[in-house]
């Protein structure tokens, strides 16, 4: 495991626009449907990353206290599954199923997505706001599996209640911390 800091694009960038195929659903979806009426959170991420199975369960809950404020939440594999297959589209539906994932999960195989983004590891977040401006990149929180920092997800809330606030976002981020995106050869 390469541990990775993700790259910071620039705020206030436009949100690339994608098409792809959630695995739990079967249904391509593109970003415009997906977006959400206050913001839209874009996160890379996978199913075995050891960073991001130490995160997931409070990922699901703030997920699940957003969404109904106007926030949408898209996860994105974009891992190579030829030299990982436990993060095939078949063990993205087992873990998404198993978790009760309350957001679609996507399957990036050409890695485009991850590329259009500047993503370079999992977990790695995206917040855009309701032009599709990047207005957060970073971490969840400081919570790392070898830490003893409680996973709270302060950062990424911090940022998600100041755009419900209508107030700026901080401007002062971390890079998120976690696996590389496992690039295809």
């Amino acid at each position: 495991m390469a541990v990775t800091p993700s790259r910071m694009i620039l705020l206030g960038t436009k949100a690339p626009i994608f098409s792809l195929r959630d695995v739990v659903s079967g249904k391509v979806l593109i970003l415009s449907q997906m977006k959400g009426e206050k913001a839209t959170v874009v996160m890379f991420i996978c199913n075995h990353c050891p960073f991001v199975t130490h995160i997931i369960k409070e990922l699901i809950n703030v997920a699940n206290q957003y969404t109904s404020k106007g926030i949408s939440f898209l996860a994105i594999n974009s891992n190579d599954m030829e030299q990982y297959p436990e993060d095939s589209p078949q063990n993205m539906i087992k873990f998404a199923e198993e978790l009760k994932l309350p957001f679609p999960y996507f399957y990036d195989g050409p890695q485009d997505v991850a590329r259009a983004y500047d993503a370079a590891c999992t977990p790695d977040f995206f917040v855009f706001d309701e032009t599709l401006s990047c207005v957060y990149r970073g971490q969840f929180d400081d919570s790392r599996p070898s830490n003893k920092i409680p996973v709270t997800g302060k950062d990424l809330k911090a940022a998600l209640d100041s755009i419900l606030s209508g107030k700026p976002v901080s401007k002062d981020q971390k890079p998120s911390i976690g696996c590389n995106i496992k690039w295809k050869s």
